[in-house]
């Protein structure tokens, strides 16, 4: 069974439903399921969003379903001025600072955004 399908029973969803997310037929989810087709860049998008899984997962890439994109997997020096490496050197402490202050900073934006 792929990735897709498997995602879709344990949410207890229909073919339909998830045509409905990605705006396309039941057939063609169908099909996807089957790996009749494959779905466009697009879709693969929408469809690790609404199950909130990583692409690579999706894919078969990995087992992990868990999507890379927290800051402490993204961290560089551009972004926080330290590299992963040293970023991963920081007490615990430091680590969870510096989460706070992003997380700041993000609801700063929104809140100035609305």
């Amino acid at each position: 069974m792929n990735r897709l399908k498997q995602l879709r029973l344990e949410k207890g969803l229909l073919q339909s439903d998830i045509a409905k997310v990605i705006n396309k037929t039941d057939r063609a989810v169908g099909q996807y399921e089957r790996g009749e087709r494959d779905p466009n860049t697009e879709t693969w998008i929408k469809l690790s969003n609404f199950f909130n899984v990583s692409l690579d997962y999706l894919l078969g890439k990995t087992d992990s379903k868990k999507l890379n994109n927290k800051i402490d997997d993204i961290l560089n020096e551009e972004m926080i001025g330290m590299s992963k490496e040293e970023y991963d050197k920081l007490p615990k402490e430091q680590k969870k600072q510096i989460h706070d202050f992003a997380l700041f900073v993000k609801e700063q934006y929104e809140n100035n955004n609305k």
